[in-house]
């Protein structure tokens, strides 16, 4: 078993990640990135997403600094979603990884299929799940 006091910041790290890390967060972001301010209908169907999903990620990334939120008092009301500085600063790394995503997706689909082919091969017994 590994000794978790090697690296004593890895859990705040995984916490950290794992929030605004996760698939819709780091849309979400490239989207304000691009697209600067949006209302919440605009991120839905930009992102293709539910409108329970965008709603607590919306809140989270609010939560954790990265976004903020702006009601206005009109009717009906109006809401616009923008990065903060912080979500300023979160832009590059996470580009970084969208970029890179679409830079090797032709390679993750080939590694994919080559391991599901070889993992169909084998006797059940072996396969570990």
């Amino acid at each position: 078993m590994p000794d978790t006091k090697q690296c004593p910041d890895c859990e705040r790290i995984n916490e950290v990640l794992s929030r605004v890390g996760d698939r819709w967060s780091v849309l979400v972001v490239i989207s304000l990135s691009q697209y600067g301010t949006m209302r919440f209908n605009e991120i839905k169907r930009n992102l293709s997403i539910s409108q329970r999903m965008l709603s607590l990620t919306l809140k989270e990334l609010e939560r954790d600094g990265l976004v903020k939120r702006t009601q206005y008092p009109t009717i009906p009301p109006k809401v616009e979603y923008e990065l903060t500085a912080m979500g300023e600063s979160f832009r590059k790394p996470v580009n970084a990884l969208g970029q890179w995503a679409l830079q090797h997706r032709a390679k993750i689909d080939a590694a994919r299929e080559a391991y599901d082919d070889a993992a169909a091969k084998l006797p059940k017994s072996r396969i570990v799940s």
